[in-house]
């Protein structure tokens, strides 16, 4: 058996279905559906079961699929390894962002990687940052970048910066003159209980901003009243600054939104709280010069 046959194989288990599967690596259906059968007649058992449409992993093709995938990633590693070896600047690169990074990270990246590397085809996806961890252990990307926590023992990461996040409030909300100055905050500092009556706007539920004010919340105590969420974080500071409510937001973001009205902004926690933002990857894989020159744009970017 070839890589080829294991791709195959691996595909239909990512799928499910034999259509999808056979789009994904260029061949017919009716020529994937015979190389599955007779692969199956080979080995004398069967790797799939098939309930309606959708193609099921048996207990064998379970282990089949789990060896051949570490067969392909140790084969993809390989070939990234003998391509630096010969130093060519040529080849592929997979990265991914969540939606409101990528809108002012590749405008600034992108070309700086171009200039550097013009062979080397810098191919970037979006999605949140819960998605963006499926991608990186499926290998759909190769890196990713998104803010702390990671859910999944098998990826590991290099931190790119640390960042507040910060209360961001209209400068017509009262409470806007109650902050005080504190000597550990880069911003003015809001006690957090001055605001529990403030209506709040905050990013959806599976966002990593949304699980870091979380963790505030539970940490603090605070009960807010939730007048919207939303994963739009332009639309919630512009809402901001027509004092519809205040949220969270953090400065790195706050940096690259521009807003049809003034917004102040603090610090919050004890006495502030911070996010790392990361460039994420598979544990174990090898990370590629290309890979890594890419996360140094990032971090000087950053």
């Amino acid at each position: 058996m070839d890589f080829k046959d294991l791709s195959y194989l691996v595909a239909i288990a990512k799928y499910g279905n034999i259509t999808k599967a056979s789009e994904s690596v260029y061949i017919s259906q009716p020529t994937l559906t015979k190389f599955l059968q007779k692969k199956e007649r080979e080995l004398g058992l069967k790797l799939f079961k098939k309930v309606g449409n959708k193609f099921i992993l048996t207990y064998s093709g379970q282990k089949y699929v789990e060896k051949a995938t570490m067969i392909l990633d140790l084969k993809k590693q390989l070939d990234q390894e003998m391509n630096d070896i010969i130093k060519k600047n040529e080849g592929s690169l997979k990265g991914a962002f969540p939606a409101m990074r990528s809108t002012y990270m590749l405008p600034c990246t992108l070309p700086i990687f171009h200039s550097l590397y013009p062979n080397v085809h810098l191919n970037i996806l979006e999605a949140n940052s819960n998605k963006l961890e499926e991608m990186i252990l499926d290998g759909t990307t190769d890196l990713a970048f998104f803010n702390l926590p990671i859910h999944s023992s098998n990826i590991d990461y290099e931190l790119i910066s640390h960042e507040e996040l910060l209360l961001v409030m209209s400068p017509d909300n009262p409470l806007a003159q109650s902050a005080v100055k504190n000597s550990k905050c880069k911003f003015p500092y809001m006690d957090i209980d001055l605001i529990k009556d403030e209506k709040f706007i905050l990013p959806l539920p599976d966002q990593r901003t949304r699980q870091t004010v979380n963790h505030l919340i539970k940490t603090t105590g605070l009960q807010p009243d939730i007048v919207l969420e939303t994963g739009n974080f332009s639309a919630s500071v512009e809402l901001v600054s027509k004092n519809y409510g205040i949220c969270f937001m953090t400065e790195t973001h706050l940096k690259h939104i521009k807003t049809s009205r003034p917004v102040l902004c603090f610090s919050i926690g004890k006495p502030s709280t911070t996010v790392d933002f990361v460039a994420a990857f598979h544990k174990g894989s090898y990370i590629s010069y290309h890979a890594k020159e890419y996360i140094k744009i990032v971090r000087d970017f950053t």
